[in-house]
């Protein structure tokens, strides 16, 4: 294998996990030079050995966060540890102990799949036989083993987001930071990559992964913050943050005219906990579905009101979403 002339990262020393959390943040900001206050005060701690999610939608500052907490982006104001290690103080220990996948492809395409997991041993400071045998361990761990002398122009999109997750994992990092690990990929390749995380977290990986796709946090996560304008919402495990709607169903009504007569006379309905205008419409919480649809559609009608859609769903972190911001978090 030719010399890449790449500078060697000095070998991360591993620290014995503690009883203290993976990340903590106290007061961080960021406002960038154009005024945009892209995180605002944030307060977080993450565990070590959980999968914890950013969800939100795109600008709610979940990018900018992990560049801060990553030595990437430079904070404003605040402090951050990372593994106990002071992230500004100590960005070089900090790089040493974190694996990092961001929004963009920095697969090195002149080399093959094997090539780039060796590499990045290497700049990592394994010597040549320690990161071969890393390399073979993270080409069976992302389902890539029979791709190994493959030009990485040959591996699809989901293929492609293994191998930089598996290329982030080489040195074993204490912590690794996934930003919107999913974007972009076909729900197919979302499913796989989604097992490989599993598997992470089963074997003890801290993972932070930020994304917008409300399944994803759901699914993975143990427990989710939500965000918006920079600021944690809410924050908890996706079960608890549903219930703290206090509805088992949220019926959304597509109704015209939305008036006040006709909220006033949904929300009197029994078992309807609350109506609240929401970027789809009318949204009623409720109790149960249990005889809710003929009541709702009597109400419109006897309100002179035209019902162009109705729908019934359970409670997502997507509703909880819109229910703290009054948006969508696909905005």
């Amino acid at each position: 294998m030719a010399d890449t002339g790449t500078t060697v990262m000095p070998r991360a020393e591993q620290r014995e996990p503690g009883s203290g959390p993976a990340i903590r943040t106290r007061e961080l900001v960021k406002r960038y030079s154009n005024g945009t206050l892209a995180v605002d005060r944030l307060e977080l701690e993450v565990r070590q050995g959980e999968i914890f999610g950013l969800l939100g939608p795109n600008g709610a500052g979940k990018t900018t966060t992990v560049g801060m907490l990553t030595t990437r982006v430079t904070p404003t104001a605040g402090e951050a540890w990372v593994a106990g290690v002071e992230v500004r103080r100590h960005a070089v220990q900090v790089k040493r102990l974190i694996g990092v996948v961001t929004q963009s492809n920095t697969l090195d395409r002149s080399l093959t799949v094997q090539e780039n997991l060796y590499y990045h041993g290497r700049y990592f400071g394994l010597n040549g036989r320690e990161a071969a045998v890393e390399a073979d361990r993270i080409l069976e761990m992302v389902r890539l083993k029979e791709r190994a002398r493959a030009p990485v122009d040959q591996l699809s999109g989901g293929m492609q987001q293994r191998l930089l997750i598996g290329r982030a994992l080489v040195h074993r990092p204490q912590v690794l930071f996934l930003d919107e690990p999913t974007a972009g990929i076909d729900p197919q390749a979302r499913l796989a990559l989604w097992e490989i995380l599993r598997e992470l977290h089963e074997g003890g990986q801290t993972i932070l992964l930020t994304t917008h796709y409300m399944e994803e946090a759901d699914r993975l996560c143990e427990r989710v913050a939500i965000m918006d304008r920079g600021r944690i919402l809410a924050l908890g495990s996706p079960e608890d943050l549903k219930r703290s709607l206090g509805a088992e169903t949220i019926m959304t009504l597509q109704v015209e005219p939305m008036s006040e007569r006709l909220v006033a006379g949904l929300s009197g309905l029994p078992g309807v906990l609350g109506v609240e205008r929401g970027p789809r419409g009318l949204d009623l919480y409720a109790d149960g579905a249990r005889g809710l649809l003929p009541r709702v559609v009597e109400t419109a009608l006897a309100e002179n009101a035209e019902l162009h859609d109705l729908s019934l769903a359970a409670p997502t972190l997507e509703t909880v979403f819109i229910k703290l911001t009054g948006r969508d978090l696909r905005e």
